[in-house]
């Protein structure tokens, strides 16, 4: 029983559920969005109830993932944190809890284990060849 309580007090290895990701992308592609906006968007996938979205939504903006404005009876959420910083805060942590911390580690498994096309395998390499550019110049 003990053991029960201690892993229901980890925490999560992602901050972020599936469905609070969801429609955070739904968000961020609109701009500006109201619950029925994402509603609506999200029915084109899949059933889920109104109510689960307002939830999700109020639960993100608790966070500091997403803001918002009240326009008359209607809450208008907005990013309060852009694409690039929430996947480097996942990607961190990630990097922390899995790999220990070791950039290197999460790419050769990246890399390893994960179907890249040329253009894509090109594209690391031009990343990296960048990155020693840079190194190089600030030597």
């Amino acid at each position: 029983m003990a053991f029960d309580s201690l892993m229901r007090r980890k925490k999560s290895l992602i901050p972020l559920g599936e469905t609070e990701m969801e429609v955070l992308q739904h968000v961020w592609s609109l701009g500006r969005a109201t619950v029925a906006e994402v509603h609506a968007r999200l029915l084109k996938e899949r059933r889920v109830a109104y109510t689960t979205v307002m939830t999700v939504m109020k639960n993100l903006a608790d966070k500091g993932y997403l803001g918002f404005d009240r326009e008359g009876n209607t809450y208008v959420y907005h990013p309060a944190r852009s694409p690039e910083e929430v996947r480097h805060s996942l990607l961190k942590g990630l990097l922390q809890k899995v790999f220990r911390g070791s950039p290197s580690a999460l790419v050769q498994t990246l890399v390893r284990h994960e179907p890249l096309s040329e253009a894509e395998r090109a594209a690391l390499l031009r990343l990296i060849e960048s990155i020693e550019d840079d190194d190089g110049d600030t030597a």
